[in-house]
């Protein structure tokens, strides 16, 4: 026992000496701040805000890491403390990962034409933890991005690197897993309700009849709060789609796979598409609404892949 616990002092010292070393120094954003890139991530988004198109544009904060991404071909600049500090602890067993979080805090608005510069650090390693996933470290980097020189904002993003834990034993006679239940509010009440009658509900703006979903109390278009709500016809394709591997959580079944569903009427809806492999799901897929029963309680909404759609 005594060397297991001098086992794991050695790694913790080993790993508390990167804390403070220079991950990235003079990173370099590969395009200045941009209109179609900000257009882009509005359209992703469903992001109308009229402060992110015009001549007085500003990109949308929650952007300030994609200026500092290297893409495919990487960026120069980055230090070899970040990969020693990786190497250290697959060395050492914790060979998995996961992103946890990330926090950002913004200082001035990016606008087109700026140039982007960055510089990161390894901000702190943490004490080993142990978590459903397993056994672990979390490793936090922090990111100072700058536009023109003049800091614009601050990322901090944070992975787990840990030991995979061994599944226990399924107790005799355990039930399976349920899956989550949906919070239920003043604001979205009336959707599940729909749900309950085998009905998508969307909302519609009482000022500018604007369709919006998911559910929310104003227009973001208009800020009114009245509204109604129609019905959806139930068609619609995939506009974009993951497959889900990794982690496994209890009730579900991975890989499946979880869509953005565009809706004849405009508005996406993320829900799962069924009908087909999940491996076989693409996007402009042709899907059609049905409602799934999960368990004795609980009925979701689901999309399944019409006939012709498989490609």
């Amino acid at each position: 026992m005594k060397g297991i616990r001098d086992g794991v002092k050695d790694i913790h010292d080993g790993l508390k000496a990167y804390e403070g070393r220079v991950a990235a120094t003079a990173g370099v954003g590969k395009d200045l701040v941009n209109e179609p890139m900000i257009r882009h991530w509005c359209e992703a988004m469903g992001d109308t805000d009229p402060a992110y198109a015009g001549p007085e544009a500003i990109a949308p904060p929650t952007m300030l890491q994609a200026w500092t991404m290297g893409g495919l071909s990487g960026h120069t600049g980055r230090s070899e403390a970040y990969d020693e500090l990786l190497a250290l602890l697959d060395g050492a067993g914790y060979t998995s990962v996961v992103a946890t979080d990330c926090e950002q805090e913004y200082l001035r608005p990016l606008r087109p034409g700026d140039a982007i510069t960055f510089d990161a650090v390894i901000e702190s390693v943490s004490e080993r933890k142990t978590t459903k996933l397993g056994t672990g470290y979390f490793v936090t980097t922090r990111m100072d991005v700058r536009a023109d020189g003049e800091l614009a904002g601050t990322h901090r993003f944070r992975i787990l690197k840990y030991a995979p834990a061994a599944p226990g034993p399924k107790a005799s006679g355990e039930r399976a897993a349920k899956r989550p239940r949906p919070v239920v509010n003043r604001d979205n009440a009336g959707f599940w309700e729909g749900v309950a009658a085998h009905r998508l509900l969307v909302q519609r703006c009482g000022d500018c009849a604007t369709l919006r979903f998911p559910w929310l109390p104003g227009c973001s278009t208009c800020g009114s709060r009245e509204w109604d709500a129609v019905e959806a016809s139930g068609s619609g394709t995939v506009f974009s789609y993951v497959v889900m591997h990794h982690p496994p959580f209890p009730a579900f079944d991975p890989p499946y796979a979880v869509g953005l569903i565009e809706l004849a009427e405009g508005v996406r809806i993320v829900s799962n598409v069924v009908g087909v492999p999940y491996d076989k799901v693409r996007i402009g897929m042709p899907v059609r609404l049905e409602f799934l029963r999960v368990d004795d309680e609980l009925e979701l909404p689901v999309f399944r892949v019409q006939d012709g759609g498989e490609g």
